[in-house]
């Protein structure tokens, strides 16, 4: 497939649909023209077209909030693409994660996200807290304070875990596992590594057993 067969409007613009790549979250609906989707497919950012301004715009050029591409797929008609992308900041111009908060209508019981998901969405959230620093925070009070405290932090919860493991503390044991994981999180992320590397490293082990 390429761009000249992509079926664009009579205004000559395809509709976007950016998704955050690790946890499928929609982040918001753009508009794309041929050069706008040149451009993002030659830097690997994502690139859009304006209908207010009439222009190009570079996701992220005046904010930082820059979208890494992953993938950019298009559906059966070829007159949409989705972009699947690992974001360095919120999506929205309001500074919230995805354009799309406001609920319209939704079931009493939700269909929950896999429990595995989950971690994406708590990496997402601890970089959001790395990079906004908010007041009143926890995670801000750990990168605030190093990596000498996360470490300390890291190292106090993993005897924690050993302790209730010890005491056969089903309650205690989770608990714990679970403050292990998020200061794991909190340290993979003050030394840039992604919770998708260790599950790569983890998957790669499989295979070779």
């Amino acid at each position: 497939m390429i761009v000249e067969q992509l079926t664009f409007n009579s205004d000559g613009l395809i509709p976007v649909i950016v998704q955050d790549a690790l946890t499928k979250e929609v982040l918001t609906l753009a508009y794309m023209n041929k050069e706008s989707l040149q451009k993002s497919m030659e830097t690997g950012e994502t690139w859009f077209f304006s209908r207010s301004r009439q222009e190009l715009w570079h996701k992220g050029a005046t904010s930082g909030h820059t979208q890494n591409i992953q993938s950019i797929t298009y559906d059966c008609d070829q007159d949409a693409l989705n972009v699947q992308v690992i974001c360095n900041g919120p999506a929205c111009h309001n500074g919230t994660t995805s354009c799309f908060n406001d609920v319209l209508y939704q079931k009493d019981t939700p269909v929950r996200l896999e429990k595995n998901d989950f971690l994406y969405v708590l990496e997402k959230i601890i970089d959001q807290r790395e990079k906004e620093r908010p007041a009143d925070s926890y995670t801000t009070y750990l990168f605030e304070k190093g990596v000498d405290k996360i470490l300390k932090k890291v190292g106090e919860e993993a005897a924690e875990v050993i302790i209730a493991a010890k005491n056969r503390d089903y309650n205690e044991l989770t608990w714990e596992s679970a403050d292990l994981l998020f200061h794991l999180l909190v340290l993979l992320k003050e030394q840039n590594v992604s919770l998708e590397a260790v599950i790569d490293v983890l998957k790669h082990r499989h295979t070779k057993n």
